[in-house]
């Protein structure tokens, strides 16, 4: 720890996010690492919206007016706070400068995009006609030119029976010995899109001997966060204490495959929308990244080793963790998971961010902007052949790879599923 960080600790305040920018030494480490203020002449730097701006914000009777708008070209990737000598939180300062700048004024596109949880609650009983229609080029321009959702994102394919349905009908048996019970948060991704995600998480937690609990749960509440909405998104989070928090107090794992949700179980609800909630901190501390849960297991010498080589994963495959994965600051599990299996080889990519950014990439403005952050993935993904699949723990992040290269994208967990033979890819 850095003298100045010790020393700040001791004041109160510094656990206020906002506070740390009196950690700032100007030395434009953020603002190297970016991946977006080298693609747009809009975002001057993490640096300059961040800490920066701050010590203007501070003047403000609340703390945290913001100067200017160039603050909502941050992504929120978090790569600033993660490179940071000083321990600056950069990222989580601007995402609270951005909530300042809206003012509680939403415009209707971030209400949209931040209601995954919704669509996917309604659109699931018609997903072949809300697939279809996502796929009609003069439906999507005009969407575009009403809302301001632009006409090439890459919008999620909508799953008939959610996942909790097909949990309900066919849960996994734990196999001999049961070592307990795991609690598995499914997220929005999860539970109406990307259910395939959701059933390999359960198979292999089942195959290693827990018993899996499906928890009540809504949205994490980040799609509202980085729109700007702290309101919703803090009524959805103490929700989610309130039906998560009995898990943590008998010592059972929370455990999700959505990095970037867990993600916000870890951090975002104390450090960004600071829910007040007395189980907010113990709830932290029993929820795990699902690539971070197994491999801590490997080394109890508790995951079971009958992996074989899958045909389907032949050659050297890109994997890519994304910002939100590398925010848990846990290393990265996948790749150590992925030494266990027999014949796989898997290369991690240089590229720092996809650019899609969770709901960043959709709208008009940035989606340019996000393609562009992403192209260096992008380029790599195609140097190493688009018939082979793309292994990433972030949904958003698959969904951007395979709309800006053709390469099936795939969650660490159906690798190993498929490694088990417990599914087929």
């Amino acid at each position: 720890m850095s003298e100045s960080l010790h020393m700040l600790e001791m004041y109160e305040g510094y656990h206020e996010v906002e506070f740390t920018s009196d950690l700032c030494v100007k030395c434009n480490i953020c603002t190297s690492a970016c991946p977006v203020e080298p693609v747009t002449s809009l975002f001057p730097g993490p640096k300059t919206v961040g800490p920066q701006a701050q010590r203007f914000r501070m003047t403000g009777e609340r703390g945290d007016d913001s100067p200017d708008k160039s603050v909502d070209y941050c992504s929120g990737c978090g790569v600033c706070t993660m490179v940071c000598p000083h321990g600056v939180k950069i990222m989580e300062m601007n995402t609270r400068a951005r909530a300042s700048l809206y003012d509680g004024k939403i415009p209707l596109r971030n209400r949209a995009l931040g209601r995954s949880e919704l669509m996917g609650k309604y659109g699931h009983w018609f997903a072949p006609l809300v697939n279809f229609g996502a796929n009609i080029r003069p439906a999507r321009i005009v969407v575009e030119k009403i809302i301001g959702i632009h006409r090439d994102a890459p919008l999620p394919v909508f799953r008939f029976q959610t996942f909790r349905d097909w949990f309900a009908r066919h849960k996994p048996q734990a196999a001999a010995p049961v070592k307990g019970k795991v609690a598995y948060f499914h997220a929005c991704a999860g539970n109406y899109y990307e259910t395939e995600v959701s059933k390999a998480a359960v198979l292999v937690l089942a195959h290693n001997g827990y018993d899996v609990v499906l928890p009540k749960q809504n949205c994490c509440g980040l799609p509202m966060q980085s729109n700007g909405e702290f309101d919703a998104a803090i009524g959805y989070a103490k929700r989610n204490l309130d039906w998560l928090a009995p898990y943590a107090r008998e010592e059972i794992p929370i455990v999700g495959a959505s990095t970037s949700c867990t993600l916000s179980l870890k951090s975002d609800y104390r450090e960004i929308l600071r829910v007040e909630h007395p189980d907010r901190d113990l709830l932290a501390r029993h929820v795990y990244d699902l690539s971070e849960f197994l491999l801590l297991l490997h080394e109890r010498g508790e995951l079971r080793m009958d992996f074989k080589s899958v045909d389907a994963l032949s050659g050297t495959l890109v994997y890519h963790a994304p910002c939100q994965q590398k925010a848990h600051n846990i290393g990265q599990p996948a790749l150590d998971l992925f030494d266990l299996i027999p014949g796989l080889q898997v290369r991690l990519s240089d590229a720092s961010c996809c650019g899609i950014a969770g709901t960043y990439g959709y709208k008009v403005e940035k989606y340019q902007i996000g393609m562009d952050v992403g192209t260096p993935l992008f380029d790599q993904v195609r140097a190493a052949g688009t018939d082979k699949p793309v292994i990433c723990d972030s949904e958003t992040c698959r969904w951007q790879i395979t709309h800006a290269t053709g390469a099936r994208s795939l969650h660490p967990v159906q690798i190993l599923a498929a490694a088990y033979g417990l599914v087929t890819l």
